[in-house]
């Protein structure tokens, strides 16, 4: 027993080595890889806009993602061209952000994924007319770069990068990955910084799935966002933009993410899109700062609410609020039709989001105050409300934006009371237009008296607007609860909200991988262990006559290593995984640049010409590793071992019912009918049909996205689980 325990545990000292070995070499590889720095970017990406007219105390922008336009979805583009243009000249933002994958680049069957230059220029002429079609400015258009944007780009610049040449961005000589641009009104400034993290070296799909910072592009992130600290006696209101989620965002090489450069100066919001609406509408998260690194949130966040803050709140000297920011995603365009409206008002944001669906909007409400308790309300402003550091002017009215294209005759506010279990109407009043010769929106306002409707309850009063319009049409807002002391109303996810919102599987992919093949190994090793150092055999037998569970997995796993084929090929096929590439294949668009997958990502020749080869695509392989590991070569393990077992439960059986007389007719039926039956034997053949068809979408998967060939670029991986299987069925076919 000492032998085995010594073992396994220089087998598990090895696989932690290797994993540590493992992530220094992708971390210095990626600290080498991924630096764009420009050393004129300082002055090259920032704009200042002077937003004319009013309602001076508010500005509005509108955001747009994931557009997928495609050859094979023509709709999506004539969609965008139909809505989009129309609601944006009646709308009237002051910022239009487009936050990634604007093109699709997928083949018809969704396998094979690169650019196609046709769904680029029909980027560029949508756009073109939507400009036109708005009134309004192409400068104050601003898109990035998404992943789909990136598939098969071999360098920023070279001649598969479209986005760079058909892109507004691109257009207009926005080369950097950090742009900002700055609206001034009456005096105060309202800061947006978009940031592009996609792989400056893009992979083809579906290894190229995260967002990846580098240490340069956090610092001239951390640099544009402080560029208004020391030059504004006034609050600056900080937005940012990007593509990916933070849960979909990888850790620099130095270990810093962009929710330390987010926390650190403040950010309101993060607004965000690349998970559609497919997975729920609730993908909203609070992020909050959390000084030890190990803690839970960096793995995991069960709620959008990371924690809740102390209502005794300290108001001392000195005592300051907790660090954070909230983090939108927005959903798609794609499917969805979806177009997000944000208004920051006396520094309150908020937002709306829309589909066109249903077809164009002719009247659009957005309250701006008070806020959404469920996403907007956050301990920041919950201190700054009780300490009385808030502006009271801000909280003396309702106030919400009116966008039509008919004249609206009467906007009316409502607010509901539910602690009665139902909503009892306890307040109704027309709210006022503020009037402006050059205003550039509705802006709709009522007084109220905000100190009647303080409780500790954050959802207790629900607020709802209504406009109509001269031909009387009326149009109503959704209810949504609000918290006059910035109290937070709990919510949570879907199980689907929370695997995409909730895990940060950029820091959770090491571990599951290195967890599974542990616990495999373990249970390959360690049955065959006590077979020879101590001759420890547990059967059948023992099982019948003590039915313990220790007895019931000694038997089990140790008839597999009874199959020495099988139990030695399962052995060398998880060694495999970890020491040899998986596969060959091409990785860009061009067809002329190959290279090697590993579960550390591709290791392909510098594209700069040098010879050493590189890793990228760390952790973006976990889409091919993980569901390998845990749907493929685990079941295959598990059914394996069953298929032994149930051998020798069938043997055993067989001996005691053929062990009766010669002349025992009944013992000669029983016989024959446990020969037919073998029902477990049945049930297992059917569970290794659904691991050869779930192998057989995988390695077609592969096959289609970088153009390879099963038998000349990753046969190990391709076929070793198949003939493994096969030869544990024939084995195990008769005693």
């Amino acid at each position: 027993m000492e032998k085995m325990a010594a073992l396994t545990l220089f087998i598990l000292i090895l696989l932690s080595s290797s994993s540590l070995l493992s992530m220094e070499t992708i971390d210095h590889v990626q600290g080498e890889q991924y630096s764009s720095s420009n050393p004129n970017w300082q002055s090259e990406n920032r704009q200042v806009i002077d937003v004319k007219g009013g309602p001076d105390s508010v500005v509005w922008v509108v955001q747009l993602s994931d557009l997928h336009f495609s050859v094979h979805h023509p709709d999506r583009g004539l969609d965008f061209q139909k809505f989009v243009g129309p609601a944006l000249s009646m709308i009237n933002p002051s910022l239009v952000l487009i936050t990634g994958d604007l093109t699709d680049g997928k083949s018809k069957d969704f396998l094979t994924m690169k650019q196609n230059e046709v769904e680029w220029l029909e980027y560029r002429d949508v756009m073109e007319d939507v400009v036109k079609r708005s009134r309004l400015d192409k400068n104050i258009f601003f898109d990035l770069r998404g992943n789909h944007d990136n598939f098969g780009v071999p360098m920023a610049g070279g001649s598969f990068d479209f986005f760079s040449k058909y892109s507004i961005n691109g257009q207009l000589g926005r080369k950097n990955n950090v742009n900002s641009v700055t609206l001034q009104a009456a005096g105060k400034k309202y800061l947006f910084v978009g940031v592009d993290s996609t792989l400056s070296v893009g992979l083809r799909g579906p290894t190229n799935l995260f967002g990846h910072p580098t240490d340069e592009l956090l610092a001239e992130l951390d640099l544009e966002l402080s560029q208004w600290d020391s030059q504004s006696t006034r609050p600056v209101t900080k937005i940012s933009f990007g593509h990916f989620p933070i849960s979909f965002s990888a850790l620099s090489h130095s270990g810093k993410s962009l929710k330390d450069i987010f926390l650190n100066h403040s950010v309101s919001a993060y607004i965000c899109g690349h998970l559609h609406t497919g997975f729920g509408k609730n993908l909203k998260r609070n992020h909050q700062l959390d000084h030890h690194y190990l803690s839970l949130p960096n793995f995991f966040q069960f709620n959008p609410h990371q924690v809740s803050f102390d209502r005794h709140v300290n108001c001392s000297v000195g005592a300051s609020p907790v660090k954070e920011f909230w983090e939108w995603e927005m959903g798609d365009w794609r499917k969805s039709r979806a177009m997000r409206i944000l208004a920051i008002d006396r520094g309150h944001v908020s937002y709306l989001d829309i589909d066109f669906k249903s077809g164009s909007k002719k009247t659009i409400i957005l309250p701006t105050f008070p806020l959404d308790s469920r996403f907007m309300s956050t301990s920041s402003s919950h201190h700054k409300y009780e300490c009385q550091v808030m502006v009271p002017s801000s909280y003396e009215t309702v106030r919400a934006l009116v966008f039509s294209v008919s004249l609206i005759v009467s906007v009316v506010a409502r607010i509901y009371d539910s602690r009665p279990g139902n909503l009892n109407l306890i307040m109704e009043t027309k709210m006022s237009k503020i009037v402006d010769n050059t205003s550039r929106g509705d802006l709709y306002i009522a007084p109220w008296n905000y100190r009647s409707l303080e409780d500790p309850s954050p959802d207790r009063y629900w607020l709802q607007i209504e406009a109509i319009d001269v031909v009387g049409k009326s149009t109503l807002t959704d209810l949504r609860p609000f918290s006059i002391n910035s109290l937070n109303a709990k919510i949570s996810w879907t199980w689907l909200e929370f695997k995409v919102m909730g895990c940060q599987w950029t820091v959770l992919y090491l571990p599951l991988l290195w967890s599974a093949l542990c616990f495999m190994l373990s249970i390959l090793i360690i049955p065959k262990a006590l077979l020879i150092f101590s001759n420890k055999r547990f059967t059948y037998k023992k099982f019948v006559s003590d039915k313990s569970f220790k007895n019931g997995i000694g038997w089990v796993l140790q008839e597999l290593s009874m199959v020495h084929a099988v139990w030695f090929g399962m052995l060398g096929y998880l060694f495999y995984l970890v020491l040899f590439p998986w596969a060959t294949g091409k990785v860009f668009t061009n067809d002329d640049i190959w290279g090697y997958m590993t579960y550390m990502g591709w290791a392909i020749r510098s594209v700069n010409g040098r010879e050493k080869r590189e890793y990228i695509g760390f952790p973006d392989v976990i889409v091919v590793v993980i569901p390998h590991i845990l749907f493929v070569v685990f079941p295959s393990i598990l059914v394996t071992t069953f298929l032994a077992a149930e051998k020798d439960m069938y043997w055993e059986h067989y001996l005691s019912l053929a062990g009766k007389k010669e002349d025992d007719n009944d013992g000669k039926e029983k016989s024959k009918s446990y020969v037919g039956m073998r029902w477990i034997r049945k049930v297992l053949l059917l569970v290794c049909l659904v691991i050869f068809w779930k192998h057989f979408k995988s390695c077609l998967a592969l096959v289609k996205a970088c153009e390879m060939n099963p038998i000349l670029h990753f046969p190990v991986y391709c076929f070793t689980i198949p003939l493994l299987l096969a030869y544990a069925v024939y084995k195990t076919r008769t005693v």
